[in-house]
């Protein structure tokens, strides 16, 4: 998956819009951890650029600096909280990515949507895909993200590339996929969106199949 009219034909198999949120209580999440209540569900997005490299493209990810409280060193997509003043996912997706990794909003094609990501931890997530054609490298934003990689397309294409990442969380065994590459591991909610973007993208079938 390296030529142009490849990459434009995962837009056939994308949301031109994003989802909007259904009533909470419709909402299952991808594993339970606690009791959230009548809690009203975040909203997030999160940015899968496809990077136009010169021999394809690669996906973007971001490893968590150690320094945040809340999910530190772990590998996500550039990404976050949908805040009050954002447009919608997309301009949010790609504010965060700026603020991460010094991502420019022009040179981002945004190409749809996946359908939403609900977590245990009541966050509502848009995956917004875009292509990338970066102007400069990227550069990771001290505070918050420690370092920043590509992962090939043709890597997560390949179903040798997943394999099953377990913990145990009080006291019950939790389970997503897993994909290593080049000293990172990816696991939990962002190999799970990686997974679905594969199935469901990468290798789905298109509209005229």
């Amino acid at each position: 998956m390296a030529s142009e009219s490849d990459i434009r034909e995962i837009v056939t198999r994308l949301l031109p819009a994003a989802e909007p949120m259904p009533d909470a209580a419709d909402l299952v999440a991808d594993f339970v951890i606690s009791d959230l209540g009548n809690a009203v569900p975040v909203p997030a997005a999160v940015l899968i650029a496809l990077v136009k490299r010169g021999m394809g493209y690669n996906v973007l990810y971001t490893e968590r600096a150690t320094a945040l409280r809340k999910h530190s060193g772990q590998v996500a997509f550039p990404g976050g909280r949908i805040d009050p003043e954002d447009q919608d996912a997309a301009y949010a997706a790609l504010r965060e990515a700026n603020e991460e990794v010094a991502l420019h909003r022009d040179d981002a094609d945004v190409l749809g949507y996946m359908p939403y990501y609900y977590t245990g931890t009541n966050y509502f997530i848009t995956p917004v895909v875009a292509i990338v054609d970066p102007r400069a490298p990227f550069v990771p934003n001290p505070g918050e993200v420690d370092d920043v990689f590509e992962v090939p397309l043709e890597t997560l294409i390949d179903e040798n590339s997943y394999s099953t990442f377990r913990a145990v969380f009080r006291g019950k065994e939790r389970q997503s996929w897993q994909i290593d590459h080049n000293g990172h591991r990816i696991w939990g909610i962002t190999a799970n969106l990686t997974r679905r973007f594969r199935d469901s993208v990468l290798t789905g079938p298109s509209n005229g199949s």
